[in-house]
């Protein structure tokens, strides 16, 4: 009796111990052993203004980890999305990431206070110098969420609060999005004298099949909130708070992770292409890809799970 109640008492001062700050519980399944652990920081990635963590056995976690900013993005989260994504796309171990916010919200759009002399004060000796470097400026910024694009791990991007400006630049490059109900999405570009640059106006379209819809909210930059994204197809789900989204990404992502990494990621890239190119070119391009990819063993493999009614979970495909 003696021991029960130690136990128990140990047990509820476990349970009510506060949360360490910029950490949040997570529903997902884990083990007995790690349920205690905090999840662990991602070799070779150690940036700034993102916080990569291996969330579970070939899952990334990637966080805009600028809660005390609201997660605007600055210098260092422009060029750090380009070095975080481009590993990811070269870690034979990752099959798919989750990419999401810190804190209150997803993020505010760019950091107006760091970035304003890059765009309000351009070096150069002439117009045409001036130019330029602006194009260079834009060229590089539109890369730090086209590599997001260009990854052929599977993005799924978690949002929940506040998505603004350059935040759905970021989350239509991505390839699966989830929205908690708090979530609202704003091209707020026009409010601040420009047109949006690096992304939204290119992809948004493509996205939600509307272009009356894209027109309305690029014009005015109304707030899109969940619902409203739910029924164009911004998003594919709304969940009721930010816990259940990311348990839901999660559990998305941990599905994906067991199919043959040859055969998501081959879809990926022939979704992206035949997105961008006519029925006649995209068969074509997938009949000369398909032309080596079908000698994989993943195909053999898969077949066999399937013959004896294995799940997919329990065959052990290898990296990519």
């Amino acid at each position: 009796m003696a021991v029960s109640l130690r136990f128990r008492d140990l047990l509820i001062r476990r349970l009510m111990a506060p949360t360490p700050q910029g950490l949040s519980l997570s529903l997902r399944p884990m083990s007995s052993n790690a349920q205690e652990e905090a999840p662990k920081e991602a070799p070779d990635h150690s940036y700034e203004s993102l916080r990569v963590t291996a969330a579970q056995k070939h899952i990334l976690h990637v966080q805009l980890n600028r809660p005390e900013k609201r997660n605007a993005i600055n210098r260092a989260c422009w060029r750090e999305m380009v070095e975080c994504f481009s590993k990811i796309a070269q870690d034979p171990d990752c099959r798919a990431v989750v990419i999401s916010g810190a804190g209150k919200l997803f993020t505010s759009g760019i950091d107006l206070m760091d970035m304003a002399s890059d765009i309000l004060q351009p070096q150069g000796d002439d117009v045409a110098r001036i130019s330029w470097q602006l194009r260079n400026l834009i060229s590089r910024y539109q890369e730090s969420f086209s590599v997001i694009e260009k990854c052929p791990k599977p993005v799924i991007a978690a949002i929940h609060g506040a998505c603004i400006g350059a935040g759905v630049d970021l989350v239509t490059a991505c390839d699966i999005r989830y929205c908690a109900q708090d979530a609202f999405f704003q091209v707020k570009e026009v409010d601040i004298g420009l047109a949006a640059d690096v992304g939204t106006l290119q992809r948004l379209p493509k996205v939600i099949g509307n272009q009356s819809l894209v027109n309305e909210l690029a014009f005015t930059s109304r707030k899109m909130i969940a619902d409203e994204a739910l029924g164009s197809g911004l998003v594919s789900r709304v969940f009721p708070n930010k816990e259940d989204m990311l348990e839901a990404a999660f559990t998305l992502a941990e599905e994906i992770s067991t199919k043959s990494p040859v055969a998501v990621q081959s879809t990926k890239v022939n979704l992206i292409y035949s997105r961008n190119h006519s029925v006649a070119e995209s068969l074509n391009y997938m009949a000369t890809w398909n032309m080596s990819m079908l000698q994989t063993q993943d195909i053999v493999k898969s077949v066999q799970a399937t013959l004896e009614k294995k799940d997919l979970k329990s065959v052990n495909f290898s990296k990519l």
